[in-house]
């Protein structure tokens, strides 16, 4: 291949993270207010051929991976024929998935069934319907934890993604971990953040990447493995357990040294990292006419700004502290 996406330290750009929709059924208080947030016109929002585009050009710049999110991806109409169509990009290796499986059971037999689609993030912040209930403000555990057991029985890579949310569910990390014993999934615990559409939230107790291995550690020996270079995760085997444990430092920002990843929002926003504020709007450049080799162009210049690391990106933001929603970003 001739060209790559190359940034200025030298890391190689494979893996995009692409948010299909702004839009969600669920209100998780770490993601956006209680009344929800301003979604995009829906003219705003990229169309699947712009985003099969982008993945497409991207594709020929190297990249072979591409997680799909939103808000909820299954939330927008047609996602499975987006789905569908990616499938025929023979560049791409992998389409990964992240959901809050309210809506996702019925679609299982047909994802089982595409090659590239491999992984399931599925997001489940408490294993008690009440508290459930508290956190995502919708009551529709039942639906979300029959969705876990059907996707932990499918073909398809199951990793549990649980916010880890002082003063909400941290009694529950060991719940969690137990679920690992019998079954084949990976529970992957992850720092809070402050994209809930307010900005950083008052707490008593950090709850940061040292204080969840801390909690673990009472009740479980664990054992690091040695997990792939840019891996988001430091994960960890309990002996005698089928499922692995991993923790993300979101917030810490302790897994920036390898990031190979890139983010697209609902609306064609090009992001570096997850702190930044947005580099660049695709869909304008796209509907004003950009050719695939503008495209390429763009993005070979757009990775050589990628900053160091995710505390470079946050201050180096033009709009003042992060306050956006998960759901404008993409989870």
């Amino acid at each position: 291949m001739s060209q790559q996406l190359i940034d200025s330290f030298g890391r190689q750009i494979k893996y995009v993270r692409l948010a299909v929709t702004d839009r969600c059924n669920l209100r998780c208080q770490y993601c956006m207010p209680a009344h929800g947030i301003e979604i995009a016109p829906r003219a705003d929002l990229l169309t699947f051929k712009e985003m099969y585009r982008i993945v497409r050009v991207l594709t020929e710049l190297g990249v072979t991976k591409v997680r799909l999110t939103g808000g909820e991806p299954f939330v927008r109409k047609d996602f499975i024929k987006f789905l569908e169509m990616l499938s025929f990009n023979d560049l791409l290796e992998t389409i990964n998935i992240t959901t809050n499986g309210a809506m996702i059971a019925k679609h299982i037999p047909v994802l089982e069934q595409m090659e590239k689609v491999q992984n399931i993030n599925l997001s489940i912040d408490s294993l008690q319907k009440e508290k459930f209930f508290q956190i995502t403000r919708r009551d529709v555990f039942p639906e979300v934890y029959e969705t876990f057991e059907l996707l932990e029985q499918s073909s398809l890579n199951l990793k549990l993604n649980v916010v880890v949310q002082a003063g909400f569910n941290t009694d529950e990390i060991v719940d969690f971990i137990a679920l690992t014993k019998e079954k084949n999934v990976a529970v992957r615990f992850i720092e809070e953040m402050p994209f809930n559409g307010k900005g950083q939230r008052d707490i008593q107790e950090n709850w940061n990447y040292t204080k969840i291995l801390e909690e673990i550690q009472t009740q479980f020996q664990v054992k690091q493995m040695v997990s792939e270079k840019s891996s988001t995760s430091r994960n960890f085997s309990i002996g005698g357990h089928q499922g692995s444990v991993g923790i993300i430092p979101a917030f810490t920002r302790t897994i920036c040294n390898d990031c190979n990843r890139i983010r697209v929002t609902p609306t064609g926003t090009f992001k570096n990292c997850l702190f930044d504020d947005g580099v660049f709007n695709l869909r304008d450049f796209l509907r004003a006419g950009a050719s695939n080799e503008e495209l390429k162009e763009l993005f070979l210049s757009l990775v050589k700004d990628k900053p160091a690391n995710g505390f470079v990106a946050e201050a180096n933001r033009k709009q003042g502290n992060v306050s956006e929603s998960m759901s404008t970003i993409g989870g």
